[in-house]
């Protein structure tokens, strides 16, 4: 297990590094001036020339790319053009809400994925089947930011349970308190978790029911075991591998996937700060934050072949 998992790190080392330059490489070969943007369209050419030579714009591509992967390794992100202020707290202000949002919404998803996987397929063929089956369907199809709309319109404009929009703070100090920061974070959730637990379900029910069919399950079925014993005893461990690895695959999605509903129910988070750096053509944010997410994405994936190393012995097997 051991050579597994450094393998595994080894390839996330390499994994980074390919993602830094693709990184690199997309954004610098924008069009466009950053020194451009921040002056305006109106501003003298011998202006937005010293900008640029100040923000270190005239240099070769390759010499940037070194000064950025030595301020990442440093903990030097770098200064916000549009913000003039360090791109490392302009994120770890905005990872505060994002990714308490991204965990909540993989709790959601997870319990209601599990759940509905779990019925669907201990009713195989039934009419519990088929309902599960057709709700995963529709959750599948509708789109986060409209499911988003509907659950303002819903429980915001109809029911006015929930604020439309806006995050009060996690403190006290700052309008709001934790209660206040969780109720506020609840819609968003729940519009990040339907299309992702519809998903889930699906491959849910199909791992199970894969596992029913082994001969095992059936033994165990046959020594008098119930059928809700031998599922919560044996199958589900066994099914959790498949399930397991898109969940790491889902809560990466779900980081990633914050920018539009983010910006759906006014949420300051990192989401919102890519959209505007994109919009002020803010490069340095723009690289550090999708150098973030894929850094995360990818440890993410690492976690996850931890885990199912522990949750499959034959992984263990196999390196003996």
């Amino acid at each position: 297990m051991g050579s597994f998992l450094l393998r595994r790190f080894a390839t996330l080392l390499v994994t980074l590094l390919c993602a830094s330059a693709v990184v690199f490489v997309v954004l610098d070969v924008l069009p466009g001036n950053a020194a451009q943007v921040l002056l305006g369209p109106d501003a003298a050419p011998e202006a937005i020339a010293e900008l640029a030579m100040q923000l270190g714009l005239d240099q070769p591509a390759w010499q940037r790319y070194g000064q950025w992967l030595a301020g990442l390794l440093r903990g030097n992100w770098g200064n916000s053009y549009a913000y003039d202020s360090p791109v490392w707290e302009l994120i770890s202000e905005r990872l505060l809400l994002t990714v308490p949002l991204a965990l909540m919404a993989m709790a959601l998803t997870t319990v209601l994925a599990l759940s509905a996987g779990l019925y669907a397929a201990a009713r195989h063929r039934r009419a519990g089947d088929v309902g599960v089956m057709v709700l995963a369907q529709i959750g599948i199809a509708i789109p986060n930011f409209w499911f988003a709309i509907l659950l303002i319109l819903l429980f915001s404009v109809q029911l006015q349970w929930f604020a439309a929009g806006g995050f009060p703070g996690w403190s006290a100090d700052e309008g709001g308190g934790v209660g206040l920061a969780l109720k506020a974070l609840v819609l968003p959730a729940l519009s990040l978790a339907v299309v992702q637990a519809a998903i889930l379900a699906r491959i849910t029910r199909s791992a199970v029911l894969d596992v029913l069919r082994e001969d095992f399950v059936r033994t165990a079925r046959a020594k008098g075991l119930s059928q809700r014993a031998a599922l919560w005893r044996h199958v589900l461990r066994n099914a959790l591998i498949p399930v397991v690895t898109v969940m790491g695959l889902q809560f990466a999605n779900l980081l990633a996937g914050t920018i539009v509903v983010e910006n759906v129910f006014y949420l300051p988070g990192l989401g919102r700060l890519i959209f505007q750096s994109i919009a002020n053509r803010d490069l340095i944010v723009v690289r550090n934050c999708v150098m973030l997410l894929a850094a995360m994405v990818v440890a993410v994936n690492f976690i996850v072949d931890m885990l199912c190393a522990v949750i499959d012995p034959r992984i263990q097997a196999g390196e003996r």
